[in-house]
Formats: structure tokens, sequence, C-alpha cells
């Protein structure tokens, strides 16, 4: 690719966020209960980077802001029509489809983080949450670890949508999307 026509999209702290989170979750839900440290460090790690990452989307370079890629419900529609049009139109940053993703993927990770600590809290007496869990009973302590699995799944099902949409644009824009995410160059739009 002739870098004179490349723009540079991704800042280094949204390079190494979305690679540091990909591999805390993977880590976290590869291990599982098998390796309760490992599972527990990394699920932290998750934690740390989701909310290290909001702030950077209010302060951040124009493409990391939110309000460059959440957008309205009308111009996520257009882009699904254009979607199935076979015709998206290229955004240098996220698109409005994915941006809406990109929210319930931190969602889901805050839920799936918080209700973890919660679950290590009753199970293993251990965490910030210890204490409170402590006094809590065997259904409520159930209950939390379900959420858990339910959103640890969950989030996986969007991080699946996440690689389909990322195949989908590299074909469709013809531009590989996964080097862009190393690099942080983008190619202009024509």
């Amino acid at each position: 690719m002739n870098t004179s026509r490349q723009i540079t999209v991704w800042d280094p702290f949204v390079r190494i966020f979305h690679w540091g989170l990909a591999s805390a979750f993977i880590i976290a839900y590869a291990v599982g209960d098998d390796a309760m440290d490992i599972h527990t460090l990394a699920g932290y790690a998750v934690l740390v980077l989701v909310l290290a990452r909001i702030p950077w989307g209010f302060i951040g370079g124009t493409h990391a802001r939110f309000r460059d890629f959440v957008r309205p419900p009308g111009e996520v529609m257009a882009h699904i029509r254009g979607l199935l049009r076979g015709q998206p139109e290229y955004h240098r940053g996220h698109n409005p489809l994915a941006g809406w993703i990109y929210v319930l993927m931190f969602i889901s990770l805050i839920g799936l983080t918080v209700s973890g600590i919660a679950t290590l809290g009753a199970e293993e007496s251990a965490g910030p949450l210890a204490g409170l869990m402590a006094s809590a009973g065997h259904g409520t302590a159930e209950a939390v670890e379900e959420i858990h699995e339910f959103l640890a799944n969950f989030t996986l099902g969007l991080v699946l949508i996440h690689l389909t949409g990322v195949l989908l644009g590299s074909l469709t824009q013809k531009e590989n999307l996964v080097r862009a995410m190393i690099t942080g160059r983008k190619r202009r739009s024509e």
C-alpha cells in the first residue's frame, strides 16, 4: 500500500487498548475456573482497560472519540441499508453500526468484570467485594455467578460480531482493517 495515500486513524492508546483488551478477554475466557489466579488478573486487566478507554472516548484523538462513531439511529440504519445493498459508506474510523456494538461491548465488559469480582468475593472471600459478598446468601452468590457466565458468553458473541464486521469491512472497503489496527494507518477515502 502506498504510504503517501495513508493517514493515521488509530492513535497508540487506541491500538494498545484494543490488543490488550482482546488478549485479556481471550485469556480470561480460555482459562476460566481452571486457573483462577490468571483468570482474575486478566479480568482486572479488562476492567482497567475499559475504565481507561472511557475518558479517552471524550479527550482522545478524532477517531477515538465516541462522538465520531456513536451515531444516531438514522445513521446506523442508513449504514445497514448500504451494507445490504453491497455499497456501505466508507468511514475512516468505526462505522455507525460498529460504534453501537462497541457501546454494548463496553457495558457488557463492565458488567462481566463487576460480576466476576462479586463472584470472587462470594466464592473465594477475596477481592474488593469480599466483605459485601460475605453477607450474601448462597442464592445470591449463584445468581451473580450465572450473570457472570451469561455476560462472558454474551461478550464472546459481540466479539464474533465484531470479527465478522472486520472481515466484511475489509472485503467491502478493500482494506486490511486488522493491519490498520496494528499500524494505526488507513487509506485516504477516495
